[in-house]
């Protein structure tokens, strides 16, 4: 049931959050490369997920796939392929990707959607990029309704957490994180601040920053997009292209666009540290993985730069503080492990008891035909429909057995003990329920 699901992906843990930008794929050509990419590894649902501290690929394997078949025994290889760019060496693939299965595969979303899995432990942000994953992934038509029931379990856990636990109180955002470093810079030198790109993590810096009365500008390359993120702080807004060639005054940019390439390159970089109020270089701060702001430019100019690592590392200062109340959010995600599997066996296999039932009926009722054809015909209309529906109750009771017994093989029998199952039928009963299982797999 559940072990149709899958993730496979790289963190921050491996080489830091800096080095995931090796496998995140540009937004140019990305939802063709996703779909060719589930043809290819015979996946019948796929969504990508890419935030700061991970990318990851989430799926949910086709129906009719069996073990042993080789297009799905480790789809590390090919996943590999399609976020590096290039073929993996020999067994490069299973060191680099993480992988996890069935319900493994669903407590890591769980835990990375209640932010449990990341650097910074119970960090907000990663709760609207989980939802922007599944958002993308019903967008391009690469969803379904075993990867939907994932993500809403999901989203409605870490809701859960949100609402019972104390886990997101205190400085626990990585953009609050930064937001700290920016107050220490401001303290000493006043001034404006530029937040590039329209993301969550310089939309929840901004609010952080209007609540001191720091002076805000928006920049991003649509200049209408940053003109409605400005618009309730009544702040500046200014188009990426003009903001690079002619920079107005700030003491501090922080960015977090989406972009394969850094965006503030050597001259952009010269031209910003020349307009400093204060007389010093302006604090850099880049949130964006891979890189907005050129870190070898900025070592090169001796412009104090701060990057996404260096951000994750003092979040992981308060991680033991946040110990106590990680436990209790951890007991809410194994609460939903199995909460899950009883949805999704309804939501997945509901057809196919259905059908079961549908099955029991229509026997029932051409049996109820035959006699009152041939054996009862001088019943009364009560009569005759009293014991059709008796028949119709009697169906219903009787298909309620196999139905339970059903659901007992899916949530507590062995792997094949389904398939067991409808092999004992016979031949055209048995399709007629495989056929109903394939509908709930692709509803």
């Amino acid at each position: 049931m559940l072990e149709e699901l899958g993730i496979v992906g790289v963190s921050w843990r491996q080489d830091g959050s800096e080095a995931l930008a090796r496998f995140a794929l540009p937004e140019a050509g990305r939802d063709e490369r996703l779909r060719g990419f589930a043809r290819q590894a015979g996946l019948a649902e796929l969504a990508y997920l890419d935030t700061c501290n991970r990318v990851e690929i989430l799926f949910a394997r086709a129906a009719d796939s069996a073990p042993g078949d080789t297009r799905h025994d480790d789809i590390r290889p090919l996943a590999y392929e399609l976020l590096a760019g290039r073929t993996p060496a020999p067994g490069e693939a299973e060191r680099t990707l993480k992988a996890w299965q069935g319900e493994g595969a669903c407590e890591h979303l769980f835990l990375v959607a209640a932010g449990l899995d990341s650097a910074a432990v119970g960090e907000v942000e990663i709760v609207g990029q989980v939802r922007a994953c599944r958002d993308l992934a019903a967008e391009t038509g690469l969803s379904g309704p075993r990867l939907e029931l994932l993500f809403e379990e999901a989203l409605s856990i870490a809701a859960r957490v949100r609402g019972t636990t104390r886990l997101g109180h205190g400085r626990v955002s990585l953009a609050e994180v930064a937001v700290v470093r920016l107050r220490e810079r401001l303290k000493r030198t006043p001034g404006a601040v530029a937040l590039v790109g329209v993301s969550a993590m310089t939309e929840r810096a901004a609010r952080s920053l209007a609540k001191a009365g720091t002076p805000l500008i928006f920049v991003n390359r649509t200049l209408a997009k940053a003109r409605l993120a400005a618009q309730p702080y009544s702040a500046a807004a200014v188009c990426l292209a003009d903001f690079l060639r002619d920079p107005p005054a700030v003491e501090v940019v922080l960015s977090s666009a989406g972009a394969p390439e850094p965006l503030l390159t050597e001259p952009a970089l010269e031209r910003i540290a020349a307009k400093s109020p204060s007389g010093q270089a302006p604090l850099f701060v880049d949130m964006a993985v891979p890189e907005n702001i050129d870190s070898a430019a900025c070592e090169k100019l001796g412009l104090p730069r701060i990057g996404m690592d260096e951000i994750v590392r003092e979040a992981q200062v308060n991680r033991e503080a946040r110990l106590l109340e990680a436990a209790q959010a951890r007991q809410l995600v194994d609460q939903a492990l199995p909460r899950l599997r009883d949805r999704f066996a309804e939501r997945v296999y509901g057809p196919m008891f259905g059908a079961l039932q549908n099955r029991y009926r229509h026997t029932a009722r051409e049996g109820v035909r035959r006699l009152l054809k041939k054996d009862l015909k001088g019943l009364g209309d009560a009569e005759r429909q009293a014991i059709e529906t008796w028949a119709e109750v009697l169906a219903r009771r009787f298909a309620h057995i196999p139905t339970l017994g059903m659901r007992g093989l899916l949530h507590h029998g062995p792997d094949g003990s389904l398939d067991a199952f409808l092999e004992g039928l016979d031949p055209k009963f048995s399709e007629e329920l495989r056929q109903a299982l394939d509908r709930g797999a692709v509803r």
